[in-house]
């Protein structure tokens, strides 16, 4: 489950904050535009978040990976709104 602690991670200035409850989340990046649904399935163990991501708000989600905390989640959504705002190139690359 997500807890309040979980949600102040969640910085209002790089999010713009659509839902959150106990098993799901729901931002938008204020970088690249993009919609995430973060959902806590709290199996096999507690703390299982599946992440899904879409473009634009018309678009459906797709499966974008999973984390084991939201601040994990967190992380791995700031590392791929780095890699599209560097056009989509690895940042080791150049």
């Amino acid at each position: 489950m997500f807890d309040t602690k979980q949600f102040e991670k969640i910085n209002p200035q790089y999010f713009n904050i659509i839902m959150l409850s106990e098993h799901d989340v729901t931002v938008q990046s204020r970088n690249t535009g993009h919609y995430w649904y973060l959902h806590n399935t709290d199996y096999p163990a507690e703390g299982n978040c599946v992440i899904f991501h879409k473009h634009k708000a018309s678009h459906p989600y797709h499966l974008h990976g999973r984390a084991g905390t939201l601040p994990q989640a967190v992380r791995s959504i700031k590392k791929h709104d780095k890699w599209q705002l560097n056009g989509r190139k690895d940042s080791a690359s150049g």
